[in-house]
């Protein structure tokens, strides 16, 4: 189902709907000990212990010297992905007395909301996943053109300096187009597009490949849809934390970390029509607040330095790709023929460096995708499991 479907119908409902879980469930939990002790002071729930546990989350994430790499990408879904499910944990246990007050409905529902906003930017993501895996192919031309079982002559360079050019054609960050996703693999996770475009838009150049209806729009903008994640985002005042018995903390925070994941992975990954002016409006009373605001702040000085500034994203492995294939494409343009034994050298320790840079990236990209994937079926499972069970 498109991700749109998910963004309206009986969003007034789901605060209270997911509360409606059949009692044996709720009881089962219990048995399993998942009600916790802890402060916070709301019917057993252990309010306290989930604000600590993302702020530990988030002081591991900031500790990291891989800021914005595969690993550290990896790292953060993997957080958003035990943090989300603990939240899940907090509202299943919350005890009747909540369901009928509107504080709760109303945060509740505005969680929702903005969480279904982000199903949008996973496929978004999903699709620039997929754009660097053509990158990847236009770097193995180059790979086999400069092979070391082969004699480096005139036509080996050509062939490697076309793709080269190529490759720097495609990376370009043109913010008035939205030619960033791929034909042939544009839907919502979990669906398959057989129809007639595979076919034809498979072979066409990566400038004008456009989205499928199981993708994102032509004219969807990644920098509106993390302006509508964030839109009106404060945190709760003192009488809506006693109103909700202390859960409304919670709520804001799990929308905080979600518009600070997503506003990652659009900062790391390419994307249709990129923008990281957002404001994280976060209080620094939230034990969590320091780390997430640090973050921030190091994402931002990245895509203000003078070599990132015009960069298609900020993924340190994209950033590498650049460096390499540039002193390559140097190295290219100065080679005379027959090539001194020096300039050969040269050549070959830079093939090897892009060799294994290109090995990794393929390593990474997988189990990345994977996360995506994960982190968009526990947004869409929350919400389904609350209408089922109203």
């Amino acid at each position: 189902m498109p991700a749109t479907e998910y963004s309206s119908a009986g969003s007034n409902q789901i605060g209270r709907s997911i509360f409606g879980l059949r009692r044996d469930q709720l009881n089962s939990m219990e048995t399993h000990g998942l009600s916790g002790g802890g402060g916070g002071g709301s019917g057993g729930l252990n309010l306290d212990s989930f604000q600590t546990h993302v702020a530990d989350c988030f002081l591991q994430l900031s500790s990291s010297h891989d800021l914005l790499s595969l690993p550290w990408l990896r790292d953060l879904l993997d957080s958003f992905l035990r943090i989300h499910q603990e939240f899940k944990t907090l509202l299943i246990l919350s005890t009747k007395t909540h369901i009928s007050k509107p504080t709760v409905d109303r945060y509740i529902s505005d969680y929702f909301e903005r969480s279904v906003k982000a199903l949008d930017v996973c496929n978004a993501i999903r699709d620039g996943i997929e754009e660097m895996r053509q990158w990847l192919k236009l770097l193995d031309i180059v790979l086999v053109a400069l092979d070391r079982d082969r004699t480096l002559g005139e036509g080996q360079f050509r062939r490697a300096k076309k793709a080269l050019v190529d490759l720097a054609i495609a990376m370009l960050d043109d913010k008035d187009s939205s030619n960033t996703t791929i034909a042939h693999r544009n839907r919502s996770f979990g669906r398959n597009n057989n129809t007639k475009d595979h076919h034809q838009q498979q072979h066409r150049s990566l400038g004008h490949f456009r989205s499928l209806s199981w993708s994102v729009s032509r004219s969807w903008s990644a920098a509106r849809q993390l302006q509508a994640i964030g839109n009106n985002l404060y945190a709760p005042r003192p009488n809506e934390i006693v109103a909700s018995s202390g859960l409304a903390p919670a709520v804001f925070t799990i929308n905080s970390v979600l518009l600070f994941v997503m506003w990652a992975l659009v900062a790391a990954i390419p994307c249709q029509d990129r923008g990281l002016q957002v404001h994280f409006n976060v209080p620094r009373s939230f034990v969590w607040a320091g780390s997430m605001l640090s973050l921030h702040d190091r994402i931002m000085d990245e895509s203000k330095r003078r070599d990132r500034r015009n960069a298609c994203a900020l993924l340190k492995e994209i950033h590498q790709i650049e460096r390499c294939s540039r002193v390559i494409g140097d190295l290219a343009d100065s080679a005379h023929f027959p090539l001194a034994e020096a300039k050969e050298k040269e050549v070959r320790e830079r093939v090897q460096q892009l060799s294994s840079l290109c090995e990794g990236i393929k390593e990474g990209l997988d189990p990345l995708e994977r996360q995506v994937r994960e982190v968009f079926h526990a947004i869409v499972k929350s919400r389904t499991e609350g209408m089922d069970s109203y």
